[in-house]
């Protein structure tokens, strides 16, 4: 029970565009396996491909053939259920994981893989002062896979890394690279991802992303203001860092405007219910730099006549070719006013030193000119998102702090980003329900904004957040209010969070999933059971293959995984024939891992007709139940995909 192969993978697709550089060669075991023939694949791209010392572009670094190794190797990992952790466990689609977040990502990689529509993370900046995941490239697979299990969840797989350094740059290369190769296959075709970076990577971090992305795909860099002010010791103060955004493919992405900001949209009228509010705030005439006749004529309005600028004299001066550069005139022609005026689009404002005519800016509608005609259509006030927005104070990490301060009453996350910036990131995406997944989620800002911005627009977004149980200094305002972990900080984050959200929207809530269900990462579920012929004797055929510390739960999470069925998916726990049985999707894969199973109960889920059914295969009760297993399946369910672990 493993992650799939990339290399295997790799080595099927080539094989499909080049049956001929499909080669077999003997493995450590002595055993053939097909390999590629890279004399033959180098013939089939002779005209393009580059090698010995040509020179050409490139982007290289110590270790960067590891880290594409490390991205590509399977893992034997599996995800844990913590229900006493969760929150809605039964019923949520949210996820909250544990863990090493290469591992994480490759065991996703089998439930999400295109499945998800758009990630967000805010990696280390590596200023110096941050720890890095430590890939350690010396060793194994197999002893990477051994040595990332958890054995010490708070120490071993997190490294100073200093600007004494000698591989300062290369040791955070090495931990972003492999990371982002993974995400890349959980994006959907249409999916995007938002890097947060400051000066120390942002170049590096570009190269990066056009490397695995594609240069192509790559949208902009926001500028992020950081802090208006402050006092630095520094000749400059740096109060600003990025967002780097890249589509996983540019010609299917489906990006759409943010919704104009509703300030100033406070004013109600006979119209509300169809055109909500309006505001007044621009005038119908206006001082022009060039003059246009046509829109200077005289308007009439409850027998009181208006002049554009306000004093007939003018008017008339204009009018006998009297006027100058900077002259008067109305915004609107004539056709426009009339239409405008009988429909309610205008009002007078009467105070200061003249009465002013004002036209209505209404939220939902707007005036066009279809056909030669004006009319009143539906309207949805968007605007491209502009490279400036983050440049606004509400993004900046005082904001961030200001807000997980009062959420959790005590100041216990130093940096962190604005729910607004998640937010604000998520309206670009064409669609209110999809997946969001950060696997640097730190103090959870990610779930905050994805919980919020669906109680305000209705939403149906889940999120998966991903972070390793980094501890927090024993000297931290953390550490005193009692959180011994950042993933404590992020579960408690989301807790209140949801609850605040459902209790400032009551009426608008009731359907808001608020929930999360809590995986961690651990080694497998499965005894190292293989012996060597010397060593097999027909005793070992009886020892049980599964560690007595797992549960059930433990089993189905991990039968989910390699069956690719989704993480969130809705589970219900049954009796049939008196064994426990799990049915996961309504019965999409239907479990049973007691013991003693018996006829009755096989015969009972084969009624059911799942598409998959697992169970243990130490758990049937005798010999008479394992030679009548394949026939009751083939009378009532034959279609179904049996496995046993």
């Amino acid at each position: 029970m493993q992650t799939t192969n990339i290399v295997d993978e790799n080595i099927r697709r080539i094989g499909e565009l080049f049956p001929n550089c499909l080669t077999e060669r003997l493995n450590e075991e002595g055993k053939p396996v097909v390999a590629i023939d890279f004399d033959q694949l180098r013939q089939e791209l002779s005209q393009d491909i580059v090698e010995g010392p040509e020179e050409r572009y490139q982007f290289t670094w110590p270790d960067k053939r590891n880290a594409i190794r490390l991205a590509n190797a399977p893992t034997t990992d599996t995800l844990r259920p913590r229900r006493e952790e969760s929150v809605d466990f039964d019923t949520t689609q949210n996820l909250y994981i544990e863990g090493d977040n290469l591992q994480v990502l490759k065991l996703l990689r089998e439930n999400y893989l295109g499945k998800v529509k758009m990630i967000y993370i805010d990696p280390p900046y590596n200023t110096g002062n941050d720890f890095v995941y430590n890939d350690d490239f010396a060793q194994s697979t197999t002893e990477y896979v051994l040595n990332s299990g958890q054995k010490d969840e708070y120490r071993n797989l997190l490294v100073a890394n200093t600007e004494s350094n000698g591989r300062f740059h290369t040791d955070w290369l090495n931990m972003i690279y492999p990371r982002l190769k993974v995400a890349k296959d959980l994006l959907s075709e249409d999916g995007v991802i938002f890097i947060s970076i400051d000066d120390n990577e942002v170049e590096n971090l570009k190269k990066v992303c056009d490397e695995i992305f594609g240069e192509g795909n790559f949208l902009c860099v926001f500028p992020r203001v950081t802090k208006k002010g402050g006092k630095s010791s520094a000749e400059i103060a740096k109060n600003h860092d990025y967002v780097l955004a890249y589509t996983k493919n540019r010609i299917n992405a489906d990006l759409i405007g943010i919704a104009h900001d509703d300030e100033g949209y406070s004013n109600k009228d006979e119209y509300f219910e169809t055109r909500g509010y309006y505001k007044a705030n621009q005038t119908l005439d206006y001082d022009s730099l060039g003059y246009v006749a046509s829109l200077d004529y005289p308007i009439v309005i409850d027998g009181e006549v208006f002049y554009a600028g306000g004093d007939k004299e003018q008017y008339d001066n204009r009018h006998k070719g009297l006027h100058g550069r900077a002259d008067w005139g109305w915004r609107w022609s004539e056709e426009l006013y009339a239409f405008g005026k009988e429909n309610g689009f205008i009002e007078v404002h009467r105070g200061g030193g003249r009465p002013r005519i004002y036209t209505k800016t209404y939220q939902k509608v707007k005036i066009e000119k279809v056909n030669s005609k004006y009319e009143i259509i539906p309207f949805d006030r968007t605007k491209p998102l502009s490279t400036l927005e983050f440049a606004d104070n509400k993004y900046s990490n005082d904001n961030a702090k200001r807000v997980l301060d009062e959420l959790l009453k005590s100041s216990v996350f130093e940096y962190t980003k604005p729910p607004v910036l998640v937010s604000t990131c998520a309206k670009l995406v064409n669609s209110k329900d999809y997946i969001v997944l950060d696997f640097f989620s730190g103090s959870a800002t990610t779930a905050h904004a994805v919980m919020q911005l669906n109680a305000e627009d209705g939403g149906n977004r889940k999120f998966i957040m991903v972070q390793l149980p980094e501890a927090v200094d024993e000297k931290s305002e953390a550490f005193k209010a009692g959180y011994k972990t950042i993933c404590e900080i992020g579960k408690e984050r989301i807790r209140r969070a949801g609850q605040k959200i459902k209790d400032d929207n009551p009426l608008t809530t009731q359907r808001l999933d608020t929930g999360f269900r809590v995986l961690k990462l651990d080694s497998s579920n499965m005894e190292d059971v293989y012996y060597t012929p010397a060593e097999f004797n027909e005793l070992k055929l009886f020892e049980d293959n599964v560690k007595p510390d797992r549960t059930e739960e433990d089993l189905l999470f991990q039968t989910m995984t390699e069956l690719g069925v989704e993480l969130s998916a809705k589970i219900e726990k049954m009796s049939i024939g008196g064994k426990n049985v799990w049915s996961v999707s309504d019965g999409y894969l239907m479990a049973c891992f007691d013991a003693e199973v018996n006829e009755t109960t096989i015969t009972g889920v084969a009624r059911r007709k799942p598409f998959y059914f697992v169970m243990r295969d130490s758990s049937l009760a005798n010999d008479q139940v394992a030679d009548n297993f394949e026939q009751i399946w083939q009378e009532y369910s034959d279609e179904t995909v049996r496995r046993i672990i």
